[in-house]
């Protein structure tokens, strides 16, 4: 299978808000297929926003995004957006990183996707196999990718210190086989309660010669509002106490609500250039970042663009006395991590 068509699009351009498609799953969604997908895909798309995120993971997330897609085909040709896709996890406990079972996994996405290529494609938590599975596996990515089959490959998980350690050995040891990663996609570790990130971030470009760096998760697969985490959350229970504690005490003398705050944070932190703007007076965004955003409706998605504008124009709201504020209430919960995988 070769690619017959292809966007023109480079890493470069990628943008720097991503749709994400976990809300598509029924942990987060309860009918998944009521999600106003289409709609939210087109203005997205309209304001820039042209990158999608998804998993087969992700229950359905695959099908139903490919079914929207299809359906503003007209107005938004494939070759006009970036769509991003994983390989490797089946369901909660289940992994298959080998070969044939990863060229499945990628074709099989092109046809729920209703496309002829993917502009990226990650493994999907690498934590949970062992570092050799993981490369063997992103050697049929790099098979897939000299086939025009993928446009660009790389890893995910949580433990961004493992992620990293991949991708240091990718660039190095496994240099003339697989070679740097075009993209890797961290979760939970740039955002208000965990930024290891951001101390790590400069590595990553740098030693581990990564081309982009992506931010997922921003509010901690729902730790970081007021209302309850979902049930499945790994985070401890004195952690949990502690961000909603926290979260009570913004709302009551603040007036905040914690996840306004938290996206605020993890775009102001992430997406921008500290100290540099555009000829507009506005901060210049990072080339080499982007954000994942799960947005359920158009409501959430026009709320994360107003965020997004607000921090670019660089007001003085008052939000890094709040960043600080929280962070001070979480104490030693602060960069708080749960386990993630097999021991490596």
């Amino acid at each position: 299978m070769s690619q017959s068509s292809s966007s023109n699009y480079t890493l470069d351009e990628l943008p720097p808000l991503i749709i994400g498609g976990a809300v598509c799953n029924t942990i987060y969604s309860k009918d998944p297929s009521k999600l106003p997908l289409a709609d939210i895909f087109r203005e997205a798309f309209s304001k820039g926003n042209t990158a999608l995120d998804t998993s087969p993971y992700y229950g359905k997330s695959e099908e139903l995004m490919g079914a929207a897609l299809d359906s503003i085909k007209e107005e938004w040709p494939r070759e006009k957006y970036f769509i991003f896709t994983k390989a490797g996890r089946i369901q909660e406990d289940e992994f298959d990183y080998s070969r044939q079972h990863v060229r499945k996994s990628v074709l099989r996405s092109l046809q729920r996707l209703k496309t002829t290529y993917l502009d990226a494609v990650y493994m999907h938590d690498v934590e949970f196999v062992t570092a050799d599975e993981a490369f063997e596996a992103l050697r049929e990515l790099v098979q897939l990718k000299k086939e025009g089959i993928i446009k660009y490959i790389g890893i995910s998980g949580y433990p961004v210190e493992y992620l990293y350690k991949l991708a240091y050995e990718c660039s190095t040891t496994h240099s003339n086989e697989i070679g740097a990663l075009d993209v890797i996609l961290s979760y939970s570790h740039g955002c208000l309660q965990n930024n290891k990130l951001f101390d790590i971030y400069e590595d990553f470009l740098t030693k581990a010669h990564v081309k982009k760096l992506m931010n997922g998760s921003i509010l901690s697969m729902s730790l970081l509002r007021s209302g309850p985490t979902h049930d499945f959350h790994p985070a401890s229970k004195e952690l949990r106490d502690a961000v909603q504690d926290s979260a009570d005490k913004l709302l009551k003398e603040d007036n905040v609500e914690l996840a306004e705050l938290a996206t605020r944070y993890a775009i102001k932190k992430w997406l921008f250039l500290p100290g540099e703007k555009d000829s507009e007076g506005k901060l210049k965004i990072n080339p080499k970042v982007s954000t994942v955003l799960g947005v359920s409706s158009i409501a959430e998605l026009e709320s994360a663009l107003k965020g997004f504008e607000d921090v670019r124009s660089d007001l003085d709201n008052g939000d890094e006395a709040l960043f600080e504020k929280f962070q001070f209430l979480l104490g030693s919960h602060f960069n708080e991590t749960w386990p993630s995988g097999i021991e490596h």
